[in-house]
C-alpha cells in the first residue's frame, strides 16, 4: 500500500504593531514572559519585548502585536 502524502502550503505570517510590518515570513511565534520570540523559514529571529499576541489571522496570514505595558 502506497501512502500518498498531501501537499501543503506553508503559512508564512507578516507581523504588525500598530498596524506596521515588523517581522516578515514568520512560520513561529512563541511568548516568553513579556516579549514574543519570533523565527522565519530560513531560522533567522528576533525577539520584540514588551508586547503580546493579540490576533493572529491565517487567512490574511497576519500576526498581530500590541504593547503589554
Amino acid at each position: 500500500m502506497i501512502k500518498q502524502f498531501e501537499e501543503r502550503e506553508m503559512c508564512e505570517f507578516n507581523v504588525l504593531i500598530k498596524g506596521e510590518i515588523v517581522f516578515k515570513d514568520a512560520v513561529y511565534a512563541k511568548v516568553d514572559g513579556n516579549k514574543v520570540i519570533l523565527k522565519d523559514v530560513l531560522g533567522i529571529s528576533k525577539e520584540i519585548e514588551n508586547c503580546k499576541i493579540v490576533e493572529v489571522d491565517v487567512n490574511s496570514e497576519r500576526l498581530v502585536l500590541s504593547s503589554s505595558s
